[in-house]
């Protein structure tokens, strides 16, 4: 998966389309990101014991990872990842349209 934590991103498809955020937190073996901001749902809890009251909290689902697309830094528009090896040896992710670092 080549969207990671940190990364930012537009999403692509859905009741969100166009928010951009922050990815929270990847889940590759389920192919799917938690995105800050979006995909907001309303969970109903009862209360649990005296510490945890009950009440309608809101909380970030997790989205497919191909409904987002990872935002190139240098043309500001969802791209898709590539990669590229430095003379040093390092892997470096690299905007497919432009070439620029992401």
């Amino acid at each position: 998966m080549k969207i990671k934590k940190g990364d930012r991103v537009r999403v692509l498809t859905g009741k969100d389309r166009g928010k951009e955020g922050n990815v929270l937190l990847a889940l590759p073996g389920d192919g799917k990101v938690i995105v800050e901001g979006v995909n907001i749902v309303h969970k109903h809890r009862k209360p649990r014991g005296l510490n945890q009251p009950g009440g309608i909290q809101t909380q970030e689902m997790p989205l497919d990872v191909s409904n987002v697309g990872l935002l190139c830094d240098a043309c500001g528009r969802p791209r898709r990842a590539g990669y590229r090896f430095e003379p040093d040896g390092t892997k470096v992710r690299v905007c497919s349209k432009c070439g620029g670092d992401l």
